[in-house]
């Protein structure tokens, strides 16, 4: 009687081996369509960027700080979240550097608001130009708990910014929201005062003459 080998039974390392060498070249395929599709992200929103950045070519040169802005009324450290048209948070303002995210340093006084951005643009707020500040959680992809962020709202070219800020203490944000609040105020008491002096002056020239 003849009789045949019998087939011997593939190792189960040699099946696992195999499957292995698929595996890999599928997870190669999806590695590479996960990174062609970041790239290709990431150059929608850098077009983005530059396109709103065109739209807001408008807004003028950010003022600088006077060289004697005066003493300090209150400092801060922290970071910058960014800034958006008042009142609309997800209108992101980009020019002049306004939409990068930085480290701050802040520092107020009577003459105004000084943000220092390290590695970015810096600028100056000037007391006439602050309109007010407040407590607020969220502004332009950045957003914390109820009142994680010192908004502060300024007047540049004709338009309207709200500047998000968190201090490295965010125990300080009431504090800065008071001082901030009472800046404007003080500076229009000023006015007004300095008009009633010239209204008084006025009359008096001319008290005589009559």
């Amino acid at each position: 009687m003849l009789h045949l080998p019998l087939a011997l039974p593939v190792p189960a390392t040699a099946e696992q081996k195999s499957a292995e060498v698929t595996d890999w070249a599928a997870r190669l395929g999806w590695v590479v369509g996960l990174l062609l599709f970041v790239a290709l992200v990431y150059w929608l929103m850098r077009q983005g960027w530059k396109w709103r950045g065109s739209l807001q070519s408008g807004l003028p040169e950010l003022p600088v700080a006077p060289a004697a802005p005066g003493p300090a009324t209150l400092t801060m450290t922290g970071r910058y979240h960014g800034s958006t048209t008042a009142g609309q948070w997800l209108d992101r303002i980009v020019a002049h550097g306004l939409g990068a995210r930085s480290r701050v340093e802040l520092t107020l006084t009577d003459s105004g608001l000084e943000v220092v951005r390290p590695g970015a643009n810096d600028f100056f707020v000037p007391a006439a130009q602050l309109r007010e500040a407040r407590l607020d959680k969220g502004i332009a992809g950045k957003v914390l708990a109820e009142g994680g962020l010192l908004i502060v709202t300024w007047e540049h070219g004709g338009t309207l910014i709200d500047s998000g800020f968190r201090s490295d203490r965010s125990a300080e944000h009431t504090a800065w929201v008071e001082a901030v609040n009472a800046l404007p105020r003080a500076a229009g008491n000023a006015i007004a005062a300095a008009h009633a002096v010239t209204d008084t002056t006025h009359v008096t020239t001319e008290g005589p003459a009559r």
